[in-house]
């Protein structure tokens, strides 16, 4: 037997051996394997273009939509928009016209005295004056020695009351609400009957200027008066001689009437009369022109303006520099009454220093 290499014969089917056929085996098989990953990237990457020009067709008719929403809109509406648009846009427009309902009623209120239609007093009758006699807690002896005198007690005063006159001492409360102070002064109204109590009011002497506004915020709420007189407890008034000043200033509005003065504002620290706030008037440190504070004379409509503006009136150290503070800023007609300056000699003078 021939044992050498066997010939390849041409047309005639040849012999493979076994370690040629494993070769092509392997080669075979590492060539799919590594197809099967392209397959996936291709088609993943088919999905995500897919995707992409959805999105893109998508936003492509968004465009076309707002586009044509704008060029509608332009043909409508003006290229800038005014201010009453903005307002209308905003929801204002009714905001708009309450405030000029308000500034309307505000005007009318003004020009009616400072007060709303609202605003009444708890009393339907109408009274000349309102007088109250600013009074403390030990100052009884001085009470009953007014009642001796030259004002009306009991029926008396309610006979006064019917001409059109109302007399009261004011006084507040206790720094410690309820106590033996407060007690004696409801004894005290409740024989009486003569006393304005400011119940929210705090009764001390270095509170003067804001016992004037509850003063006058109280009575205005109470009488309906066309004049309203502060008088200190120290003053005998000639009563009759003040209703004859009141009638012949009847009819007049917006009246301040008082012994008008001035004086120097004391800037130096526990000095009596010492001014706090006395870099507030100037290089000459001069008060402005004012009522002295024994006796002082409002017209209603500025009884009504304290009685309004309470809260926001700005108080001084003293009673009437404050109060003439507030005439200051409102269309007041001074009146310098030298009946009513009370430390005079004039015989014609309506009050005296008791």
């Amino acid at each position: 037997m021939d044992s050498g290499p066997p010939f390849h014969r041409e047309g005639l089917p040849t012999t493979i051996s076994k370690a040629e056929k494993q070769r092509w085996r392997s080669s075979s098989s590492s060539s799919k394997s590594s197809s099967r990953p392209s397959i996936l990237l291709a088609f993943f990457s088919c999905l995500a273009w897919l995707y992409i020009a959805g999105r893109l067709w998508q936003d492509a008719e968004n465009r076309t939509l707002l586009a044509n929403l704008l060029i509608k809109n332009s043909s409508q509406r003006p290229k800038v928009l005014t201010v009453e648009d903005k307002l209308m846009v905003l929801g204002c427009k009714d905001l708009e016209r309450r405030i000029v309902e308000t500034e309307m009623e505000i005007t009318l209120a003004k020009s009616q005295g400072f007060l709303s239609n609202q605003l009444k007093s708890s009393s339907n009758k109408k009274f000349l004056a309102v007088i109250g006699i600013y009074t403390g807690f030990g100052n009884k002896l001085r009470r009953n020695s007014f009642r001796g005198s030259w004002m009306p007690e009991g029926d008396s005063l309610k006979k006064l009351e019917e001409r059109g006159i109302v007399i009261r001492f004011i006084i507040g409360r206790s720094p410690n609400r309820g106590d033996s102070l407060d007690r004696n002064i409801d004894e005290e109204n409740r024989t009486t009957k003569d006393f304005l109590i400011l119940d929210a009011h705090e009764e001390a002497e270095e509170e003067s200027p804001k016992k004037a506004k509850f003063f006058f915020s109280t009575a205005v709420q109470n009488w309906d008066a066309e004049f309203y007189v502060k008088v200190d407890n120290n003053i005998n008034l000639d009563l009759e001689g003040l209703i004859e000043l009141l009638e012949s200033r009847q009819g007049q509005d917006s009246l301040y009437i008082g012994c008008m003065k001035s004086g120097e504002v004391v800037s130096e620290e526990g000095k009596q009369w010492y001014e706090p706030d006395w870099w507030k008037f100037g290089d000459a440190k001069s008060y402005f022109r004012h009522a002295g504070g024994s006796l002082y004379i409002l017209s209603r409509n500025f009884a009504q303006y304290i009685n309004i503006n309470s809260v926001s009136l700005k108080t001084y150290a003293h009673e009437d520099t404050s109060v003439g503070s507030w005439m200051m800023g409102i269309q007041a007609t001074y009146i310098d009454d030298t009946r009513v300056c009370c430390g005079t000699s004039r015989q014609d003078k309506v009050c005296s220093l008791a």
